[in-house]
């Protein structure tokens, strides 16, 4: 039987969860995941886990923050000046805005989280949402290609 290799590309069905139990996403609502291993798209720790898996196998994983998205990172909390949103955005914390940076010279569409507003001061978390968070995986290997 084939076995996942770097360079395949593989459809799987899955169900992400918190270490409390609260389902992030699972195929069943979304669809199968589909992606080629290697590329880096998906956690180290997910495409190191998937590679050995046979059509029909399925697997548990555990990912640490360091195997997942990674630890929270200071350096991507950062501060703005409310007047940066203009008139129709009204910053309150919990709010996800698409803010645009500039990247290798390119202008890329980033999502922030509004962790706190203090007067004219809006301060914007940058890290993966999933920063700093253990992540539980359940697997099934639908296809390699």
């Amino acid at each position: 039987m084939r076995k996942v290799q770097q360079g395949d590309h593989v459809i799987i069905d899955f169900e992400s969860m918190l270490e409390d139990g609260e389902i992030i996403e699972s195929s069943s609502d979304s669809g199968p995941m589909e992606f080629e291993v290697g590329t880096g798209i998906m956690p180290p720790g997910f495409e190191n886990a998937i590679i050995g898996m046979g059509v029909g196998d399925e697997k548990s994983i555990i990912l640490p923050p360091d195997e997942a998205f990674g630890h929270k990172d200071d350096k991507l909390l950062h501060t703005v000046k409310r007047s940066v949103f203009g008139q129709n955005i009204k910053p309150k914390p919990g709010m996800v805005l698409g803010m645009t940076l500039q990247k290798e010279g390119k202008n890329q569409k980033i999502p922030a989280l509004v962790t706190g507003v203090h007067g004219e001061d809006v301060i914007l978390d940058f890290n993966h949402p999933l920063a700093g968070k253990t992540i539980n995986y359940k697997l099934t290997l639908k296809s390699i290609k």
